[in-house]
């Protein structure tokens, strides 16, 4: 059944389609990382779908298991397995928690589906390579893998597999980082403190992030030359909130309150990083949030 539902897709992918939303990581989690919920899934006749993740044990045999398996590789090693295409220090699974299956956290789950689709920042229908390569250029500070790469059939396949019971255009539960309502108004040097007593014993006092021996994250820089750029979505202060509120700190998502999970966000997106030199082409035609950083 898998084999089936994917094959199309996957075969186009390796002849040049490719990729999906970035994240970081080595081991950018703990011990107490929250376990996905690995079901099959039930798919109600209209509305959200309830979120799951599918079982790994399905991932076929033969060249398509080893596409996505190459796949998870990647995202979860981007540094090391990429480093011609990453700028700073970090992976896919930095932001998109659990390898693409965590709820609230970016999940890749059903992402496939949901694409292409309109976005106001370039003004145009993206296919989910021009997504996923848009976070190389923004969270990972980097530059844009080629469509019909390897890399990129891999990182598809991935999301594909974690895409594979979601009818197309039906959204599924925990998309993304969903944003808190209503926003209350943040308070940078509250953060400041928040920042100190709730983060900085694992991204460190000045946010460069903790690393092993190999110079790998054990936790990502939150500012600085190894960490996004302006350009990132989690460089916007909706965005970060709602990441920090929901999974933030590690293994206690949900502890902060809004207004910690706003005052601190607001801290540490406005520290030092790097530029994005393409920001000038952003919001061609309007639709510029307010949070956004330029």
């Amino acid at each position: 059944m898998l084999r089936s539902r994917l094959r199309p897709l996957l075969l186009l992918v390796g002849f040049g389609a490719g990729a999906a939303l970035a994240s970081c990581g080595r081991r950018e989690v703990g011990p107490t990382e929250q376990k996905p919920t690995v079901t099959k899934p039930v798919i109600p006749p209209s509305g959200p779908i309830p979120f799951f993740v599918p079982d790994e044990k399905g991932i076929p045999d033969g060249e398509l298991g080893a596409r996505i398996r190459r796949g998870k590789q990647l995202v979860t090693r981007t540094r090391e397995e990429l480093p011609d295409y990453v700028g700073n220090g970090l992976h896919c699974t930095s932001c998109h928690l659990g390898a693409g299956t965590q709820k609230n956290a970016g999940p890749w789950v059903g992402l496939l589906g949901m694409f292409p689709e309109y976005r106001a920042r370039n003004a145009q229908t993206n296919t989910i390579e021009d997504r996923v390569n848009d976070c190389f250029e923004r969270s990972m500070n980097g530059r844009v893998i080629p469509k019909d790469s390897p890399a990129m059939a891999a990182i598809v396949a991935y999301i594909s597999f974690l895409s594979q019971d979601v009818p197309k255009g039906r959204e599924i539960e925990g998309r993304g980082f969903p944003r808190l309502k209503p926003a209350p108004k943040p308070d940078r040097e509250r953060g400041k403190g928040v920042y100190a007593t709730r983060c900085a014993s694992c991204h460190g006092a000045e946010g460069g992030g903790l690393s092993g021996p190999d110079g790998a994250y054990t936790f990502p820089a939150l500012w600085g030359d190894r960490s996004f750029n302006i350009g990132a979505g989690m460089a916007r202060l909706h965005t970060a909130a709602a990441f920090v509120k929901w999974n933030m700190p590690l293994g206690q998502g949900g502890t902060l309150s809004d207004q910690d999970a706003y005052d601190v966000a607001d801290y540490f997106i406005h520290q030092p990083r790097p530029d994005f030199a393409g920001k000038a082409n952003d919001w061609p035609k309007g639709g510029k949030p307010e949070d956004a950083r330029y």
